[in-house]
């Protein structure tokens, strides 16, 4: 069944990887061609401009403390996910949510749930493949740091992993299946999601990702 009016609220903080959250963001801005009901906004830890990485600057809708009501809210990755596993507004944020507020990451981003205990007895995955300037401790990839976090959580190197509340992306251009999937979570068919990817002309690179999706009980 479609939820009518679905919202998505990415989060921007410093540091964070551009499209990690451009992509998903990306995804709902065209899929609104076609329902404008449809919405994606960005909040952050306050209303003051947000310096991602590469001196890219945003400007988020929303700060925590307006509270927005979302159905889906998603913490993308990037460097500045190290400072993030630490943030204890944050932290705090996610855990006044409502229950039926889907939690979702992009790449790194789903450190910050591990760091949580939220992905213990859960599946989740993270970016696979190296990079020699993030790698802390040296040499130790991303979705390997994720089980160091998280022991108790089932890491898996599916593309998206949709463990119910909680569903996590791997890989920095991840957030195009991420956006993808959440049209899913939405109820939205899979004719609207092919005429979606369609307009982007990432039809060819859906179909390879399409069933890249680890459920649970799955």
């Amino acid at each position: 069944m479609k939820i009518p009016g679905f919202r998505l609220g990415i989060y921007v903080f410093k540091d964070v990887e551009i499209v990690d959250f451009a992509a998903p963001h990306g995804v709902f801005s065209v899929a609104r061609r076609f329902d404008p009901e449809l919405e994606a906004f960005l909040i952050a830890d306050s209303m003051r401009s947000v310096q991602a990485q590469a001196g890219f600057t945003v400007l988020p809708n929303y700060c925590f403390n307006d509270q927005p009501a979302m159905d889906a809210f998603l913490i993308p990755g990037g460097y500045g996910t190290r400072q993030e596993l630490h943030n204890g507004r944050l932290h705090a944020f996610i855990r006044a949510l409502p229950e039926k507020t889907l939690l979702t990451s992009v790449c790194t981003g789903s450190w910050i749930y591990a760091k949580m205990g939220l992905l213990d007895g859960l599946a989740a995955t993270n970016r696979k493949e190296p990079d020699r300037v993030e790698a802390k401790p040296p040499g130790m990839v991303p979705i390997d740091r994720l089980a160091q976090i998280a022991p108790k959580c089932r890491v898996s190197r599916a593309r998206v992993v949709d463990a119910g509340r909680i569903v996590s992306a791997g890989g920095i251009a991840s957030g195009m299946e991420m956006g993808f999937h959440l049209l899913r979570r939405a109820g939205y068919d899979e004719a609207f999601i092919d005429d979606v990817a369609r307009v982007m002309e990432y039809k060819a690179a859906y179909d390879v990702y399409r069933s890249d999706i680890e459920r649970a009980g799955s």
